[in-house]
Protein backbone atom coordinates (compact mmCIF):
# COMPACT_ATOMS: atom_id res chain seq x y z
CA UNK A 1 0.00 0.00 0.00
CA UNK A 2 1.26 3.73 -1.03
CA UNK A 3 2.41 5.62 1.92
CA UNK A 4 0.53 8.14 1.23
CA UNK A 5 -3.07 6.09 1.12
CA UNK A 6 -1.91 4.49 4.93
CA UNK A 7 -1.64 7.85 5.68
CA UNK A 8 -4.86 8.94 4.04
CA UNK A 9 -6.65 5.90 5.97
CA UNK A 10 -5.28 6.55 9.58
CA UNK A 11 -6.29 10.36 9.17
CA UNK A 12 -9.49 9.11 8.33
CA UNK A 13 -9.47 6.49 11.44
CA UNK A 14 -8.39 9.13 14.03
CA UNK A 15 -10.66 11.74 13.00
CA UNK A 16 -13.49 9.32 13.08
CA UNK A 17 -12.86 8.14 16.85
CA UNK A 18 -12.51 12.30 17.26
CA UNK A 19 -16.24 12.96 15.97
CA UNK A 20 -17.77 9.37 17.61
CA UNK A 21 -16.45 10.61 21.15
CA UNK A 22 -19.56 12.22 22.22
CA UNK A 23 -21.27 8.77 21.46
CA UNK A 24 -18.68 7.19 23.65
CA UNK A 25 -19.21 9.65 26.36
CA UNK A 26 -23.30 8.79 26.39
CA UNK A 27 -22.21 5.28 26.26
CA UNK A 28 -20.24 5.54 29.58
CA UNK A 29 -23.21 7.43 30.93
CA UNK A 30 -26.05 5.12 30.42
CA UNK A 31 -23.67 2.57 31.59
CA UNK A 32 -23.02 4.08 35.19
CA UNK A 33 -26.54 5.14 35.08
CA UNK A 34 -27.90 1.16 34.55
CA UNK A 35 -25.31 -0.02 37.23
CA UNK A 36 -24.05 -2.14 34.75
CA UNK A 37 -20.30 -2.43 35.98
CA UNK A 38 -21.38 -2.74 39.71
CA UNK A 39 -23.88 -5.73 38.51
CA UNK A 40 -21.08 -7.27 36.78
CA UNK A 41 -18.83 -6.94 39.93
CA UNK A 42 -15.57 -9.45 40.19
CA UNK A 43 -17.41 -12.22 37.71
CA UNK A 44 -18.59 -12.21 34.20
CA UNK A 45 -22.33 -11.35 33.91
CA UNK A 46 -24.64 -12.27 29.95
CA UNK A 47 -26.39 -9.70 28.41
CA UNK A 48 -29.83 -11.42 29.15
CA UNK A 49 -28.47 -11.77 32.50
CA UNK A 50 -27.66 -7.87 33.41
CA UNK A 51 -31.01 -6.69 30.99
CA UNK A 52 -33.31 -8.77 33.52
CA UNK A 53 -31.51 -6.83 36.58
CA UNK A 54 -31.86 -3.64 35.00
CA UNK A 55 -35.02 -4.24 33.42
CA UNK A 56 -34.07 -3.36 30.02
CA UNK A 57 -34.21 -5.21 26.30
CA UNK A 58 -31.81 -8.32 26.57
CA UNK A 59 -30.46 -7.88 22.32
CA UNK A 60 -30.04 -3.67 23.33
CA UNK A 61 -28.17 -4.40 26.44
CA UNK A 62 -26.49 -7.18 24.33
CA UNK A 63 -25.48 -4.11 21.81
CA UNK A 64 -24.82 -1.94 24.78
CA UNK A 65 -22.15 -4.18 26.10
CA UNK A 66 -20.18 -4.97 23.07
CA UNK A 67 -20.00 -0.62 22.64
CA UNK A 68 -18.51 -0.97 26.05
CA UNK A 69 -16.21 -3.85 25.40
CA UNK A 70 -14.46 -1.68 22.39
CA UNK A 71 -14.23 1.24 24.31
CA UNK A 72 -11.99 -1.32 26.65
CA UNK A 73 -13.96 -0.71 29.92
CA UNK A 74 -15.54 -4.73 29.96
CA UNK A 75 -14.40 -7.60 27.85
CA UNK A 76 -16.35 -10.61 26.22
CA UNK A 77 -15.36 -13.73 27.21
CA UNK A 78 -15.56 -17.29 24.96
CA UNK A 79 -18.77 -18.09 26.41
CA UNK A 80 -20.64 -14.83 25.94
CA UNK A 81 -20.14 -13.24 29.64
CA UNK A 82 -18.55 -9.88 30.19
CA UNK A 83 -15.82 -8.92 32.43
CA UNK A 84 -14.62 -5.32 33.64
CA UNK A 85 -11.80 -4.42 32.71
CA UNK A 86 -8.98 -2.19 35.12
CA UNK A 87 -10.68 0.92 33.33
CA UNK A 88 -14.36 -0.32 33.98
CA UNK A 89 -13.52 -0.34 37.29
CA UNK A 90 -13.19 3.29 37.75
CA UNK A 91 -17.16 2.92 37.57
CA UNK A 92 -17.51 0.78 40.59
CA UNK A 93 -19.32 2.59 43.57
CA UNK A 94 -17.15 -0.16 45.83
CA UNK A 95 -13.90 0.96 45.06
CA UNK A 96 -12.31 3.76 47.06
CA UNK A 97 -10.34 5.01 43.22
CA UNK A 98 -13.95 5.23 41.90
CA UNK A 99 -14.28 7.96 39.50
CA UNK A 100 -18.64 7.24 38.95
CA UNK A 101 -19.83 10.46 40.30
CA UNK A 102 -17.07 12.07 38.05
CA UNK A 103 -18.70 10.38 35.25
CA UNK A 104 -22.30 11.31 36.32
CA UNK A 105 -21.74 14.50 36.58
CA UNK A 106 -19.99 15.17 33.01
CA UNK A 107 -22.32 13.07 31.12
CA UNK A 108 -25.08 14.64 32.73
CA UNK A 109 -27.05 17.24 30.69
CA UNK A 110 -25.83 20.52 32.42
CA UNK A 111 -22.50 19.84 31.37
CA UNK A 112 -23.25 18.23 28.12
CA UNK A 113 -26.38 20.52 26.35
CA UNK A 114 -24.37 23.95 26.72
CA UNK A 115 -21.47 22.07 24.29
CA UNK A 116 -24.33 22.04 21.94
CA UNK A 117 -23.61 25.76 21.57
CA UNK A 118 -19.61 26.05 21.32
CA UNK A 119 -19.82 27.73 18.56
CA UNK A 120 -21.59 30.07 19.89
CA UNK A 121 -19.50 30.53 22.79
CA UNK A 122 -16.68 30.91 20.56
CA UNK A 123 -18.44 33.75 18.75
CA UNK A 124 -19.05 35.90 21.69
CA UNK A 125 -16.04 34.75 24.44
CA UNK A 126 -18.75 33.94 26.91
CA UNK A 127 -20.16 30.83 28.34
CA UNK A 128 -23.57 29.54 26.65
CA UNK A 129 -24.44 27.36 29.50
CA UNK A 130 -26.22 30.93 30.78
CA UNK A 131 -28.24 31.41 27.75
CA UNK A 132 -29.58 27.70 27.81
CA UNK A 133 -30.55 26.97 30.92
CA UNK A 134 -31.27 30.81 31.96
CA UNK A 135 -28.90 31.46 34.96
CA UNK A 136 -25.12 30.42 35.69
CA UNK A 137 -23.42 27.15 36.43
CA UNK A 138 -23.13 27.98 40.28
CA UNK A 139 -26.74 29.56 40.21
CA UNK A 140 -28.16 26.31 38.79
CA UNK A 141 -26.38 23.87 41.06
CA UNK A 142 -27.63 26.18 44.09
CA UNK A 143 -31.58 25.20 42.69
CA UNK A 144 -30.18 21.48 41.91
CA UNK A 145 -29.57 19.93 45.68
CA UNK A 146 -29.09 16.56 43.84
CA UNK A 147 -26.95 17.87 40.99
CA UNK A 148 -25.04 19.84 43.59
CA UNK A 149 -24.23 16.62 45.79
CA UNK A 150 -22.93 15.02 42.90
CA UNK A 151 -21.09 18.01 41.50
CA UNK A 152 -18.97 17.94 45.01
CA UNK A 153 -18.72 13.87 44.99
CA UNK A 154 -16.96 14.50 41.25
CA UNK A 155 -15.12 17.57 42.33
CA UNK A 156 -14.09 15.29 45.39
CA UNK A 157 -13.21 11.99 42.88
CA UNK A 158 -11.22 14.52 40.55
CA UNK A 159 -9.14 15.81 43.25
CA UNK A 160 -7.84 12.59 45.15
CA UNK A 161 -4.97 11.89 43.01
CA UNK A 162 -3.55 15.71 43.06
CA UNK A 163 -4.28 15.58 46.62
CA UNK A 164 -1.90 12.62 47.31
CA UNK A 165 0.62 14.72 45.63
CA UNK A 166 0.58 17.93 46.89
CA UNK A 167 1.80 17.46 50.54
CA UNK A 168 5.28 16.72 49.54
CA UNK A 169 5.01 19.24 46.65
CA UNK A 170 6.03 22.55 48.78
CA UNK A 171 6.88 23.18 52.45
CA UNK A 172 3.90 23.21 54.48
CA UNK A 173 5.44 22.63 57.69
CA UNK A 174 6.93 26.56 57.61
CA UNK A 175 3.00 27.65 58.18
CA UNK A 176 0.75 27.18 60.75
CA UNK A 177 -2.81 27.54 59.52
CA UNK A 178 -3.84 26.63 55.97
CA UNK A 179 -6.71 28.45 54.07
CA UNK A 180 -8.64 26.08 51.36
CA UNK A 181 -10.39 28.57 49.38
CA UNK A 182 -13.42 26.89 47.51
CA UNK A 183 -12.03 23.75 49.14
CA UNK A 184 -15.11 21.60 48.56
CA UNK A 185 -15.94 18.71 50.79
CA UNK A 186 -12.09 19.33 52.41
CA UNK A 187 -10.20 16.64 50.44
CA UNK A 188 -7.43 18.27 49.74
CA UNK A 189 -7.13 19.52 53.54
CA UNK A 190 -7.62 16.75 54.32
CA UNK A 191 -4.84 15.20 52.61
CA UNK A 192 -2.82 18.21 53.77
CA UNK A 193 -3.56 18.26 57.36
CA UNK A 194 -2.65 14.20 57.48
CA UNK A 195 0.90 15.36 56.04
CA UNK A 196 1.60 17.83 58.21
CA UNK A 197 0.44 17.24 61.68
CA UNK A 198 1.22 20.46 63.46
CA UNK A 199 -0.81 22.53 60.74
CA UNK A 200 -4.59 23.67 61.33
CA UNK A 201 -6.53 24.09 58.41
CA UNK A 202 -9.66 25.92 57.13
CA UNK A 203 -12.38 25.15 53.89
CA UNK A 204 -13.97 28.29 53.03
CA UNK A 205 -16.91 27.76 50.52
CA UNK A 206 -20.52 28.42 49.71
CA UNK A 207 -22.93 26.50 51.90
CA UNK A 208 -23.58 24.38 49.14
CA UNK A 209 -20.16 23.64 48.85
CA UNK A 210 -19.61 22.65 52.10
CA UNK A 211 -22.59 20.24 52.34
CA UNK A 212 -20.06 17.14 53.07
CA UNK A 213 -17.18 18.67 54.30
CA UNK A 214 -18.01 18.20 57.99
CA UNK A 215 -18.65 14.61 57.29
CA UNK A 216 -15.70 14.08 55.38
CA UNK A 217 -13.09 15.69 57.48
CA UNK A 218 -14.70 14.01 60.93
CA UNK A 219 -14.21 10.32 59.46
CA UNK A 220 -10.49 11.23 59.07
CA UNK A 221 -10.59 12.18 62.25
CA UNK A 222 -9.34 15.90 61.34
CA UNK A 223 -12.62 17.77 62.70
CA UNK A 224 -10.74 19.35 65.72
CA UNK A 225 -7.58 20.71 63.41
CA UNK A 226 -9.85 22.34 61.38
CA UNK A 227 -13.08 24.51 60.72
CA UNK A 228 -15.51 25.35 58.02
CA UNK A 229 -16.11 29.09 57.29
CA UNK A 230 -19.58 29.66 54.64
CA UNK A 231 -18.83 32.42 52.31
CA UNK A 232 -18.52 34.10 49.01
CA UNK A 233 -14.67 34.43 47.85
CA UNK A 234 -16.17 36.96 44.83
CA UNK A 235 -16.52 39.47 48.35
CA UNK A 236 -14.59 38.23 51.21
CA UNK A 237 -11.46 35.25 52.14
CA UNK A 238 -11.49 33.97 55.83
CA UNK A 239 -8.44 35.64 58.30
CA UNK A 240 -6.74 33.63 60.73
CA UNK A 241 -4.52 31.93 57.92
CA UNK A 242 -0.95 32.23 57.11
CA UNK A 243 -1.14 29.97 53.81
CA UNK A 244 -3.60 30.65 51.34
CA UNK A 245 -4.84 27.92 49.01
CA UNK A 246 -6.97 27.74 45.77
CA UNK A 247 -7.52 24.26 43.57
CA UNK A 248 -9.39 24.49 40.26
CA UNK A 249 -10.72 27.59 41.40
CA UNK A 250 -8.91 30.43 39.47
CA UNK A 251 -9.83 28.18 35.90
CA UNK A 252 -13.35 28.59 36.69
CA UNK A 253 -13.18 32.53 36.01
CA UNK A 254 -12.53 34.67 33.63
CA UNK A 255 -9.33 37.72 34.68
CA UNK A 256 -11.56 39.97 36.60
CA UNK A 257 -12.96 37.76 38.28
CA UNK A 258 -9.59 35.91 39.08
CA UNK A 259 -8.28 39.14 40.30
CA UNK A 260 -10.78 40.03 42.52
CA UNK A 261 -10.76 36.36 44.76
CA UNK A 262 -6.64 36.82 44.73
CA UNK A 263 -7.45 40.06 45.91
CA UNK A 264 -9.36 39.28 48.92
CA UNK A 265 -6.84 36.54 49.87
CA UNK A 266 -4.09 39.54 49.63
CA UNK A 267 -5.88 41.84 52.04
CA UNK A 268 -5.92 39.28 54.96
CA UNK A 269 -2.84 37.17 54.37
CA UNK A 270 0.35 38.16 56.89
CA UNK A 271 3.42 39.55 55.03
CA UNK A 272 5.53 36.64 55.38
CA UNK A 273 2.23 34.58 54.19
CA UNK A 274 2.10 32.22 50.97
CA UNK A 275 -0.60 31.69 48.14
CA UNK A 276 -0.48 28.36 46.56
CA UNK A 277 -2.64 28.15 43.14
CA UNK A 278 -3.09 24.76 42.16
CA UNK A 279 -3.99 24.12 38.62
CA UNK A 280 -2.66 23.14 34.83
CA UNK A 281 -0.18 25.21 33.09
CA UNK A 282 -0.15 25.28 29.63
CA UNK A 283 2.93 24.87 27.42
CA UNK A 284 3.93 28.06 25.32
CA UNK A 285 3.53 25.85 22.50
CA UNK A 286 0.50 22.90 22.13
CA UNK A 287 1.83 19.59 23.78
CA UNK A 288 -0.70 17.44 22.28
CA UNK A 289 -0.31 14.52 24.62
CA UNK A 290 -2.24 17.25 26.91
CA UNK A 291 -5.53 17.10 25.12
CA UNK A 292 -7.83 16.83 27.74
CA UNK A 293 -5.83 20.10 29.19
CA UNK A 294 -7.65 21.61 26.22
CA UNK A 295 -10.63 20.08 26.35
CA UNK A 296 -11.39 21.42 29.95
CA UNK A 297 -10.30 24.71 28.81
CA UNK A 298 -13.04 24.58 26.35
CA UNK A 299 -15.19 23.32 28.96
CA UNK A 300 -14.54 26.28 31.18
CA UNK A 301 -15.51 28.56 28.41
CA UNK A 302 -18.64 27.09 27.53
CA UNK A 303 -19.94 26.55 31.42
CA UNK A 304 -18.20 28.88 33.17
CA UNK A 305 -16.74 31.84 31.35
CA UNK A 306 -13.15 30.53 32.55
CA UNK A 307 -10.32 28.90 31.18
CA UNK A 308 -6.82 27.45 31.64
CA UNK A 309 -3.48 29.51 31.75
CA UNK A 310 -0.24 29.61 30.93
CA UNK A 311 3.00 30.53 33.44
CA UNK A 312 2.82 34.53 32.26
CA UNK A 313 -1.43 34.44 32.64
CA UNK A 314 -1.08 33.42 36.75
CA UNK A 315 1.85 35.56 36.58
CA UNK A 316 0.12 38.80 35.54
CA UNK A 317 -3.03 37.82 37.40
CA UNK A 318 -1.38 37.79 40.69
CA UNK A 319 0.58 40.64 39.69
CA UNK A 320 -2.65 42.52 39.28
CA UNK A 321 -3.96 41.14 42.49
CA UNK A 322 -0.59 42.22 44.88
CA UNK A 323 1.34 38.58 44.32
CA UNK A 324 4.13 37.63 42.80
CA UNK A 325 4.99 34.42 41.78
CA UNK A 326 8.09 32.44 43.49
CA UNK A 327 8.23 28.97 42.33
CA UNK A 328 5.97 26.45 39.39
CA UNK A 329 5.99 23.15 40.71
CA UNK A 330 4.71 20.64 38.39
CA UNK A 331 2.92 17.63 39.99
CA UNK A 332 4.43 14.30 38.86
CA UNK A 333 2.77 12.64 35.98
CA UNK A 334 0.96 11.41 34.33
CA UNK A 335 -0.84 14.02 37.11
CA UNK A 336 -1.25 17.16 34.88
CA UNK A 337 -1.41 20.02 37.97
CA UNK A 338 0.98 22.23 39.19
CA UNK A 339 1.73 23.85 42.74
CA UNK A 340 2.15 27.47 41.88
CA UNK A 341 3.69 29.83 44.90
CA UNK A 342 3.05 33.52 45.43
CA UNK A 343 4.59 35.89 47.79
CA UNK A 344 2.37 39.13 49.11
CA UNK A 345 4.18 41.98 47.58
Amino acid sequence: MPQENQSSHEARDTLARIVFGAMATHAVGAAVRLRVVDLIGDGERTADELAAECAAQPQAMGRLLRALAGLGLLVEGASGGFAVTPVGDLLRGDRPESLRSFVRLFTDPAILRAWEHLGDSVRTGGPSFDAVFGKDFFGYLAEQPELSAEFNAAMSEATRDTAARVPAAFDFGSFATVADIGGGDGTLLAAILAAHPALTGIVFDTAEGLAQAAAKLEREGLDGRSSLVAGDFFATAPEGADLYLLKSVIHDWNDEQCVGILRHCRRVIPDGGRLLIVEPVLPPVVDPSAAGVYLSDLNMLVNLGGRERTRDDFERLCRDAGFAVRTVTPLPKPNRFSVIEAAPV
